[in-house]
């Protein structure tokens, strides 16, 4: 007798050319991931040669009833882990009409910045650290926990081994594979401090494609979560008391950071990103307040430091890139729930187009 596993994993290409794609967007609150499947009739491998689509704005908290349109660019195409085959995902990104980026589209305005020449001669590399929060479905308390009680204190649980240290490493394992197999660039994973609580890497990956590729990683996890029945949480301090928040390091460099002299490159990118603390503090994920501290391994929200090796500064310096006088930085600020187009492109703008003596 014939399973619903069985139709599940059906292989088209014995039968049809036909192929499934999976169009992604970005819903209304800026981090919820939406997406619908159609049919395309043959494989395809180049964003450019997919067709637009459309979807009801008004469902999903960007567009109102009246004119609820809105129509997605096809920008990024992935390895569909789920349907397998020729079957693929895309990431989109969603306009007006008439053409114009609608305001939950950061994108846009971040392939603007990676399009501008000073940018793109520097190519920009970055490596994105996802931490997240799995959760019971039910009860909104992370997994492993005892209902309403509390585990063991912080110390035995970052990249801990055994059944009461690591809770979900086998969703985190199908996640990393699944990752490898759809295209993306993920260069790792591991437990993090509080229990409950992990992390993969994506990259280093070039100019805005990280951007893309943390988003499609964001909604592999999703569904792979939607699977195991478990709930994955983006918040920045899941938990309050003592326990570590969740964040997004981003690790940043540029051409000129990795070629002989780039530490004082780097100085002086991070020079400037202490001029904007502020402006990219208010543009680096909702509830961040709640993380940045200055406990758990981060700055205080309201004052700038960087150093090397340290983990209590807003942006850290390797010990490598110190030794080597050239390399990357990391900026520790961004939280779990940041958007990649907005992080990445804001701080690309900053370290290589914005000039402080324009504000004096």
């Amino acid at each position: 007798m014939t399973s619903l596993n069985d139709l599940l994993t059906l292989s088209l290409e014995d039968h049809t050319e036909e192929i499934i794609a999976e169009y992604i967007w970005i819903g209304g609150s800026g981090t919820d991931l939406r997406s619908k499947a159609r049919t395309l009739p043959k494989p395809v491998s180049d964003p450019k040669l997919l067709p637009k689509w459309n979807y009801d704005g008004s469902s999903t908290g960007q567009a109102p009833g009246a004119d609820s349109e809105v129509i997605l660019y096809p920008q990024a195409i992935f390895r569909d882990p789920f349907r397998r085959g020729n079957n693929i995902l895309v990431i989109c990104d969603a306009y007006t009409p008439a053409g114009v980026p609608i305001p939950t589209n950061k994108r846009a305005a971040a392939a603007e910045i990676f399009a501008t020449k000073e940018v793109a001669e520097e190519e920009t590399w970055y490596g994105l650290e996802q931490e997240y929060t799995l959760l019971q479905k039910d009860v909104k308390w992370p997994l492993g926990w005892p209902v309403g009680g509390y585990p063991g204190p912080q110390g035995p649980y970052y990249c801990g081994t055994g059944a009461d240290k690591a809770w979900g490493r086998d969703i985190v394992n199908a996640h990393y594979k699944a990752c490898l197999y759809a295209g993306i660039q993920i260069s790792g994973i591991n437990g993090e401090v509080m229990p409950g609580q992990w992390e993969f890497q994506v990259g280093p990956s070039k100019g805005i494609a990280a951007a893309d590729q943390l988003w499609a990683a964001r909604y592999i996890l999703e569904r792979i979560t939607e699977i195991a029945g478990v709930v994955l949480s983006l918040d920045p301090k899941p938990i309050e008391g003592d326990w570590n928040g969740a964040g997004c390091h981003t690790n940043y460099s540029t051409k000129s950071m990795r070629q002989e002299g780039g530490f004082e490159v780097i100085k002086k990118a991070i020079e400037k990103l202490g001029l904007r603390h502020k402006e990219h503090i208010a543009s680096y994920g909702e509830g961040n307040e709640r993380r940045l501290t200055g406990r758990h391994e981060t700055a205080d929200m309201n004052t700038f430091s960087w150093g090397v090796a340290n983990r209590g500064a807003s942006v850290r310096v390797g010990r490598d890139t110190e030794k080597d006088g050239k390399g990357y930085f990391e900026d520790r600020r961004p939280s779990s729930n940041m958007d990649p187009y907005v992080v990445c492109g804001m701080i690309a703008y900053t370290t290589l187009l914005w000039k402080p003596e324009a504000t004096k």
